[in-house]
């Protein structure tokens, strides 16, 4: 058995879980292995294990325990037991190796999430391949980049949407040898296109030896999954995880969730698995956990999830800002509409249940007889409507979280805690449980990480969040120098965010390094509080993006909330329910964005305005007030490319897409 590079490791022959020898933390290079940073003790001292020791540990321990569930054409649930699960991930594996597979290369996986997904994931690194996600919002272009980097000999698509990308670019792509379609009639008469039932076929017929000879040979510090960045600027890079770095994170986030029920909790999969916070959560720290795991339909984002979250009771919800915000929105929507006895009651009841919660953050008893009634009145029936009402942990992730928005649901009960990491991390470095958080932490550290900050001579200044411990990425693939860049000789992993922690080892992020602004006059300025600060005092503005880089003053561009294309995702041009209802409260009969634009509607602008004044006096210098603002004619969709997967920001698109309107700000 030979790495690409030449390197024999016939000798190495104690897989999965053996650790081969290295010289160092970091490589770029396919089939190298690292050093891995485990200590003498603490969760740090966990004995490494891989991905498929892994699998095998849990299904040991819970052969009959539900795995996975999802919910099929019949409108019933159909689940499958761990043991199940293990066997299918091998009948796969066994599959790719006789579609010729090769050890270091990849299977591209494109598509929903879904018990496919999980089973070709697993089955990849099983077959001494990586798995390497793809998000479904990719172009053909952005497919290609992915699958040429990664040398995929096999890409998994969902449906003939995902699979057109692929054959689009295929006859480019020198290293693929078939692709799996796992929903939707398969057209035999193209080459190398299989349905996922010929690949289990397949599989069940091949013989286990040459799948036991690869396990064999896979170590726990070999790289076995790439997660591509989102990067905003130039392609992706592809991030090369260990089998360590994924495992021993999932256990740490297991470790700091103590009352996890093995077999009882159950948790709701729909955020992309290509996104590595979906994948270390949803697929290794329920694997650790033996946590069951419902998969949300695809139109999930789109509205359906509620329905979702309402048939399975997740005991644990991972979500994103966006989908916390509409939340927000629909239960500010519902209460609008309530009659004034239960609006009195509802703040009556709010103002009980953030007292409680407050006090139990800052370490006093917060529970009251008020709090017990407003619980048994109001709380109770808006977790129910939600369909987390058997929900102990509700995490934000992925992006900040506005402290409004947070302290808005403390009020109502559910105490969002927050977690924070990168790619480079393997998911996550922090993740807060309640009641040891603050609204505008990032979450408390977890325990066995390093963390330190950059001093006046660090590369990217002073007050730069570092990590190091054994969740820190092997490297980027095939490319040292960047690489490089992101660890120092040291083990540091440079986050490129700005923060600080305080006593109870809670982390802050006041900036982020590449987005951080400096005015004309010198003034270091960090967009993202002052973005929400405006959002805050503006609810029905979608987003706001902070102009002002190297120019004499601030402005900002503003989108309203519109209404979203149910089949494509696209921002529509009619104003969102909630937003149209506050249009028509200022005296306007606009319904449409553009009517707003086009006529620079007098009395929108003006509650703009006195919003962003209202905003502006929580400034903490005038450097940092904002002097201008547009509103723009469209609201940001992943489609028209403003918004990243997980609905982030692209911050050079919105800049370059709306280049003249900034322009406009400065003329003068």
């Amino acid at each position: 058995m030979q790495t690409p590079n030449g390197i024999s490791h016939d000798k190495h022959m104690n897989g999965p879980d053996q650790i081969v020898p290295a010289d160092s933390y970091f490589t770029s290079v396919p089939g190298d292995h690292v050093k891995l940073r485990v200590t003498s003790r603490g969760l740090g001292s966990e004995p490494p294990i891989s991905v498929p020791g892994l699998l095998t540990r849990t299904t040991a321990r819970y052969p009959d325990a539900t795995a996975l569930a999802t919910k099929k054409a019949d409108g019933k649930w159909h689940k499958i037991t761990y043991k199940q699960y293990q066997e299918r991930v091998r009948i796969a594996a066994k599959g790719f190796l006789k579609l010729g597979l090769e050890r270091y290369h990849s299977v591209g996986i494109l598509g929903f999430n879904s018990e496919q997904w999980f089973i070709a994931d697993l089955a990849a690194i099983h077959a001494g391949g990586y798995a390497a996600g793809i998000y479904t919002t990719n172009s053909a272009d952005a497919c290609y980049h992915c699958l040429l980097s990664s040398r995929a000999n096999i890409c998994a698509v969902q449906d003939k949407k995902q699979l057109d990308k692929v054959l689009s670019v295929r006859h480019k792509l020198q290293h693929l040898k078939a692709i799996i379609q796992w929903e939707g009639p398969v057209d035999t008469s193209i080459p190398g296109l299989y349905s996922w039932e010929q690949l289990m076929e397949m599989g069940a017929q091949e013989p286990d030896t040459q799948l036991n000879n690869v396990l064999k040979s896979i170590a726990v510090n070999e790289c076995c999954t790439l997660v591509y960045t989102s990067g905003t600027v130039g392609p992706p890079k592809a991030v090369m995880l260990s089998h360590d770095n994924l495992t021993w994170d999932a256990f740490s986030i297991g470790e700091r969730c103590q009352d996890l029920k093995p077999t009882e909790d159950r948790l709701i999969s729909f955020l992309p698995l290509s996104h590595v916070a979906a994948q270390v959560v949803d697929i290794y720290t329920t694997l650790s956990n033996a946590v069951p795991v419902f998969f949300a339909q695809p139109d999930a984002l789109k509205g359906s999830l509620v329905e979702t979250l309402k048939e399975v009771r997740p005991t644990r919800f991972l979500a994103v800002p966006r989908v916390w915000e509409k939340m927000y929105e629909k239960i500010m929507s519902v209460g609008a509409s309530s009659g004034y006895i239960k609006k009195q009651i509802a703040l009556w009841a709010k103002d009980k249940g953030l007292k409680h919660h407050l006090a139990r953050i800052n370490g006093v008893e917060g529970s009251s007889f008020g709090y017990k009634i407003a619980k048994s009145l109001v709380f109770n029936k808006v977790h129910e409507s939600l369909g987390l009402n058997h929900c102990s942990t509700f995490v934000t992730a992925a992006a900040p979280l506005s402290p409004e928005i947070k302290k808005f649901f403390l009020s109502l009960d559910v105490p969002i805690v927050d977690a924070f990491g990168m790619s480079e991390a393997a998911g996550a470095h922090t993740l807060s449980i309640y009641p040891k958080f603050s609204l505008d932490s990032a979450g408390e550290l977890l325990e066995g990480t390093e963390t330190k900050f950059g001093g006046a001579t660090s590369p990217n200044g002073p007050g730069e969040i570092m990590m190091r411990g054994r969740h820190v990425f092997m490297g980027y693939l095939n490319d040292d120098a960047k690489t490089k860049d992101a660890v120092d000789d040291e083990g540091w992993l440079h986050s490129g965010d700005i923060g600080r922690v305080d006593s109870n080892n809670l982390l802050y992020i006041t900036g982020r390094i590449k987005e951080l602004l400096i005015t004309a006059g010198g003034e270091n300025v960090a967009p993202v509080l002052i973005e929400q600060t405006v959002q805050a005092e503006l609810l029905n503005v979608g987003y706001a993006v902070l102009i002002g880089d190297r120019r004499k003053f601030l402005a900002v561009l503003l989108t309203l909330k519109a209404k979203v294309n149910s089949e494509t995702g696209e921002a529509l041009d009619d104003l969102e329910v909630e937003a149209r209802k506050w249009v028509a409260s200022l005296g306007s009969s606009a319904t449409k964005i553009s009517e707003i634009v086009e006529k620079k509607d007098p009395v929108v602008y003006k509650a703009i305005e006195e919003g962003i004044a209202r905003a502006n006096k929580h400034a903490i210098s005038n450097a940092q007030k904002i002097q201008k603002f547009a509103i723009l004619p469209a609201d940001f969709s992943v489609p028209s490319g403003e918004l990243g997967p997980t609905l982030k920001i692209k911050r050079n698109v919105v800049y370059e897409k709306y280049k003249d309107i900034i322009e406009d700000f400065y003329k003068d």
